[in-house]
């Protein structure tokens, strides 16, 4: 074995070892998988609890109309209520409507017997405004009134066909593909810093205790960095091959096991291209992800794509990080000099935000080919099919990135590892940098 492949390994293997990266690796799938699951098991198996309202009319427009809902019960009382009274023992809370409430729109008040949810709040708000805009509409002596807002009321779907893709390639909507590029970004975003700042802490570690002069003996700075970086790397890579075959088990087979059998059809429905078949149309968007996410081939593809730009972007960013490394003696020195790694990732997730709302845009485009930014924001943009060579172009950019990153931080490297005393200005590192 190359004197590389020696440090790679033992970098590899120190961190596999320890029990946090166990746990952690673990532990992070199943709370994913309990955050994708907990709406559907809420929506059926939690029933929330209902408030009882009393409701002082004094209107009079208001006490016959309010309906009952899962939130809320309305009780009609006919004894006028003071502003300030708060004797209602029996009931969760007493709602008065003001007399003048159609014309002035005064507030209504809400004389809670404890603390008001805001379901409850929206529950009644919403049956109130409704109220109170028919009756303005009525005093115009529009003749059927109710049957004129009957008829032109309307709640039109969008069904968004993309006529550059094949009639039997899965499209998701923008809704989703939102939730999951973000999600994806995130997920880069936390990588990024944290195994980043791994290699950084590891070779202030090793300087401190002057390891690096007795390593530098019998291997060349350059290969020591290298080692340790795609040692890292490989944990990285590690830890997300094991999360996404975890998280396709439980998504795809444990998930649709616990489901109630109704959602399990919805969601049989929605791949099958029958989206009206779903039982309860107000919640296809939760059906339509919980299709998306319970979907091996996808799951798959992301997951891999995904790891593809961690793998370039870690290489990039650790080239960074362990030049910080190198060039001071103590974490405190390094915490100064880290922005120049922690800024550019910062960039990359805001971008990813912007780019998951506009992924077509110029911005979404540049930000997702330039190197420092493209590992957040292709994740971004890729769950919305945004054409293959864009993303073939900033793989190759990353690649070159790399390739340019790691030269300048070898030769960080080979004058940071045994310089001591002091922190280098940026100059000084501007020299080394020169320096042949």
């Amino acid at each position: 074995m190359s004197k590389t492949g020696i440090i790679i390994e033992r970098e590899y293997l120190e961190r596999v070892r320890k029990k946090s990266f166990i746990f952690t690796t673990i532990l992070m799938p199943l709370m994913m998988l309990t955050l994708m699951a907990m709406p559907a098991l809420i929506i059926n198996y939690v029933d929330g609890s209902t408030a009882r309202v009393l409701v002082v009319d004094n209107n009079g427009a208001f006490i016959d109309r309010l309906n009952n809902t899962k939130e809320i019960t309305f009780i009609p009382e006919t004894v006028q209520y003071a502003d300030t009274d708060k004797n209602h023992d029996n009931t969760d809370a007493i709602l008065i409507i003001p007399a003048d409430i159609i014309d002035d729109a005064s507030p209504l008040l809400l004389l809670s017997n404890g603390p008001s949810s805001l379901a409850t709040e929206t529950a009644i708000t919403e049956q109130v405004n409704k109220i109170i805009e028919t009756e303005r509409l009525k005093r115009h002596n529009i003749a059927n009134l109710d049957s004129i807002l009957a008829e032109v009321s309307a709640s039109v779907a969008i069904n968004t066909v993309r006529t550059d893709k094949d009639s039997d390639e899965d499209v998701m909507s923008s809704g989703l593909s939102y939730g999951i590029g973000i999600g994806m970004a995130f997920i880069l975003y936390m990588f990024l810093l944290i195994y980043g700042q791994m290699v950084m802490t590891s070779i202030i570690e090793e300087k401190s205790n002057r390891v690096l002069e007795l390593v530098v003996t019998s291997v060349r700075p350059s290969q020591l960095m290298l080692g340790k970086i795609i040692g890292v790397a490989l944990v990285a890579v590690t830890q997300m091959v094991l999360w996404g075959v975890l998280l396709t088990v439980m998504s795809a087979f444990v998930l649709p096991s616990i489901l109630p059998a109704e959602i399990v059809a919805d969601i049989a429905a929605v791949r099958a291209g029958q989206p009206g078949a779903v039982s309860d149309l107000s919640s296809i968007d939760m059906i339509t992800a919980l299709a998306a996410v319970t979907q091996v081939g996808h799951l798959v593809g992301l997951i891999a794509v995904m790891t593809l730009f961690l793998v370039l972007g870690f290489l990039i960013y650790s080239s960074i990080f362990a030049s910080i490394g190198s060039a001071v003696d103590n974490i405190q020195d390094a915490s100064q000099l880290t922005s120049f790694a922690i800024f550019p990732i910062v960039f990359g997730i805001i971008f990813a935000l912007i780019a998951a709302a506009d992924p077509m845009g110029p911005l979404a485009f540049w930000s997702s080919i330039f190197p420092l930014t493209a590992p957040m924001v292709m994740v971004a943009r890729i769950p919305f099919g945004i054409p293959a060579w864009q993303i073939y172009l900033s793989l190759a950019l990353l690649a070159a990135g790399f390739i340019g990153m790691i030269w300048i931080a070898g030769k960080i490297y080979r004058v940071g590892i045994f310089m001591y005393g002091k922190k280098p200005s940026f100059k000084e590192i501007m020299r080394w940098i020169a320096y042949k």
